[in-house]
C-alpha cells in the first residue's frame, strides 16, 4: 500500500505523455507508437483505482498529495479519452481496406484504405505504413479517388497513382484534385 501513490502518479503521468504524443503524431503524420485510445482509457481507470488505494496510506502528507494529483489527472484524462472515443466513433466515417502490399524485400507493409466521411466531408484513399506491434504511420492521402494504382520502383520507393513516394526518407504525400 505504501507505494500505490507513487505507482499511480507515474502511471498517470506516462499516460498523459502518451496521449499528448498520440495527438501530435495524428496531427503531423508521424509514427503512431501509442496504443489505441481504449487501452489508454483502461490504464487510466487503473491509475484512478491505484490513486484511490493510495489514500489508505496515511504515513505522511506527501502520499495524500500524490494520490490527489493522480486522481485529478486520471479523472481529467478519462473524460478526455471518453470524449475522444465517442467523437471519433460518431464522426470518423467509414474506412474500407482496398489492398495490402509488401515491398520486394518484405521490409515494408502498406495498407490502403478507401475512406468516406459521408455528409461530413469527402472520400479518398489513405495509405498506412505498418510497423511493429500497433505502430503505424499515414504517409499517403488522396482526396476524391477510390482506387490505387501501385507499382514498387525499388525496395523503398513506391509509385501510387503516378506519384513516387520514398519510404526510406519518411515522405508524406497529400493530394487533392
Amino acid at each position: 500500500m505504501k507505494k500505490m501513490s507513487w505507482i499511480a502518479l507515474f502511471l498517470v503521468l506516462i499516460l498523459c505523455f502518451v496521449s499528448m504524443y498520440s495527438l501530435y503524431s495524428h496531427m503531423n503524420n508521424k509514427w503512431l507508437v501509442s496504443p489505441p485510445n481504449y487501452v489508454i482509457l483502461i490504464l487510466s481507470i487503473l491509475g484512478l483505482a491505484l490513486a484511490l488505494l493510495g489514500f489508505k496510506d496515511k504515513s505522511n502528507k506527501s502520499t495524500k498529495v500524490r494520490s490527489w494529483i493522480s486522481m485529478a489527472l486520471s479523472v481529467v484524462l478519462i473524460f478526455i479519452l471518453i470524449g475522444a472515443l465517442s467523437f471519433t466513433s460518431m464522426f470518423s466515417g467509414s474506412k474500407e481496406l482496398l489492398t495490402t502490399t509488401h515491398s520486394p524485400d518484405k521490409h515494408y507493409t502498406i495498407n490502403f484504405y478507401k475512406t468516406d466521411a459521408g455528409a461530413m466531408g469527402s472520400f479518398g484513399v489513405v495509405g498506412e505504413l505498418k510497423g511493429p506491434l500497433w505502430f503505424k504511420r499515414v504517409f499517403y492521402y488522396e482526396r476524391k479517388t477510390d482506387q490505387v494504382d501501385l507499382e514498387w520502383v525499388d525496395n523503398h520507393t513506391i509509385s501510387i497513382n503516378d506519384q513516387k513516394v520514398n519510404l526510406l526518407y519518411g515522405e508524406t504525400v497529400r493530394r487533392s484534385p
